[in-house]
């Protein structure tokens, strides 16, 4: 009997992934090389743009907030046709983000509000200890 095998396309993943010095410099490091890997794929500028800023505000938190010395952070882009996902794990799992209003005479203090204006969704995933990831997730499709 002779069967025809169906075959489905499935949108190719793409998965970028580095651990980078919880300083101010690797935050820098993280957003530079996710752009440069966000190029690579043809995106809308304001896509790239916007996932840039996210990369930042994200690796900022990790490299202030998570910091614990001589512990790396790691900064994960996944992306299908659909979403795409980053990823920012520290060794700080205790220390979970919250977004607050800032005082009016604060000059930092913004970056979960911008996550939260920029991204699609967002979120924590706590573990394995003494690990936690910050996601943001931003649709490519309208």
């Amino acid at each position: 009997m002779n069967q025809k095998k169906s075959t489905q396309l499935q949108s190719p993943t793409r998965h970028f992934d580095v651990l980078l010095s919880p300083t101010p410099r690797g935050a820098r490091l993280a957003r530079l090389l996710a752009t440069e890997w966000l190029r690579t794929w043809d995106l809308s500028t304001g896509l790239t743009d916007i996932a840039a800023h996210l990369v930042a505000e994200l690796a900022s938190n990790a490299a202030t907030h998570g910091r614990l010395s001589g512990r790396s952070f790691r900064v994960a882009l996944h992306a299908t046709a659909d979403v795409l996902r980053i990823e920012v794990t520290d060794t700080r799992g205790n220390a979970l983000p919250c977004p607050q209003p800032p005082s009016t005479e604060a000059v930092s203090g913004r970056g979960l509000l911008l996550v939260e204006a920029l991204a699609d969704r967002w979120g924590v995933d706590p573990g394995p200890v003494p690990c936690k990831t910050v996601w943001a997730e931003v649709d490519l499709t309208p």
